[in-house]
């Protein structure tokens, strides 16, 4: 008798949702959503990995070590243009000397040229998965993380200047429940129509000029609230506008790398790693749209990231905007954290009525 395939994919964002729809419908397999990301997950991952690693690393084989303990035994990883693209590899090797017995999709193994080579890495998941299946059922999956991706941006944008505190993120998570139970796109395009209409009638009481901040940094720490201590919720109770154009969106489905890094030819010629381009693109386009300030937000060791700070300064110089620096590891200080934001508030606040 034949295993059942449990499968899962680190916690990442809201996108657990879309990442579900896909597996049982698509691949035809149980899908296992993640526990939530805790103190435990960080531990257990910083506990079994190299030292210097990047945190984001951590977090990952965390949730899949909780993951195994719950009962998955199909745990997939992402690629990258970093360190991130052999990651999976190393997560494999570790996990397997821990004792664990499991299937492993490692994307960065894929040759996305090869349809042999999809074929073949795509069967790990299940063997007997239907091709057709899976094609009929992407569109719906990425109109998914479409939607997850346009509530998320009208939340932090407008969730600040709530008549009803929390009532915009308690809808969010009302629509994120239903359609963990949707099985069609039939139940799931009448799930969007009536909560996007819910959130976006939420009554608000927002200032004509509030505080605009943009929040830029590498993939994994900017989009993982956890990652980085909730910080567009902190920069929501002090009632300021957030915005973010990293998300999966604008990353993987209308891929924005390569018109990123025209924009901003001006302040760096070359590519100079993972999503750093993209984020001094992100830092341009806010500047010249008049934000009041800028925060970027790494894990602590991320080469392409630091790369950018220098160039990030140069702007900041130039449209005389102020740009906040974090650095996230295993160890990083919430008190800290909160600290600084709440400086950095004051100045914004104190720029804007002077």
């Amino acid at each position: 008798m034949n295993k059942e395939i449990i499968a899962c994919f680190p916690q990442w964002g809201s996108y657990s949702c879309a990442f579900r729809y896909l597996f049982e419908n698509g691949f035809d397999v149980k899908y296992m959503t993640p526990p939530p990301i805790t103190k435990h997950t960080l531990e257990v991952g910083s506990l079994n990995s190299p030292d210097f690693v990047c945190v984001p690393f951590k977090y990952c084989l965390g949730c899949h070590i909780e993951a195994l303990e719950n009962g998955a035994n199909c745990l997939m990883q992402i690629y990258g243009s970093c360190r991130l693209n052999f990651y999976g590899e190393l997560e494999e090797k570790i996990l397997r000397d821990l004792g664990y017995d499991f299937k492993f999709f490692n994307m960065a193994e894929i040759n996305f040229r090869s349809p042999k080579s999809i074929i073949q890495n795509l069967k790990i998941v299940n063997p007997n998965l239907s091709l057709i299946k899976v094609a009929k059922t992407i569109p719906t999956t990425i109109d998914i993380i479409k939607t997850i991706d346009k509530i998320e941006d009208f939340i932090r944008k407008n969730a600040g200047f709530e008549i009803r505190e929390n009532e915009m993120e308690d809808l969010f998570s009302e629509f994120k429940k239903k359609l963990d139970e949707t099985t069609n796109s039939k139940e799931y395009k009448k799930l969007k129509k009536e909560y996007l209409k819910k959130i976006m009638s939420v009554e608000i009481n927002k200032p004509k000029h509030p505080i605009r901040v943009g929040l830029v940094g590498d993939y994994y720490t900017v989009q993982e609230p956890y990652s980085n201590y909730f910080m567009e919720k902190e920069l929501e109770k002090m009632h300021i506008e957030v915005h973010r154009e990293m998300n999966l969106t604008n990353s993987i489905i209308k891929s924005k790398y390569k018109e990123s890094r025209k924009y901003g030819k001006k302040y760096v010629k070359f590519n100079i790693g993972a999503t750093a381009n993209y984020t001094v693109a992100e830092v341009l386009k806010y500047a010249k749209n008049g934000l009041d300030g800028i925060i970027q937000v790494k894990s602590f060791g991320c080469t392409p990231e630091l790369n950018a700070q220098t160039v990030l300064q140069n702007i900041s110089k130039d449209y005389k905007v102020p740009i906040l620096y974090f650095s996230f590891d295993s160890q990083t200080s919430e008190t800290g954290i909160k600290t600084r934001l709440e400086a950095f508030y004051d100045m914004l606040s104190t720029k804007k009525k002077g």
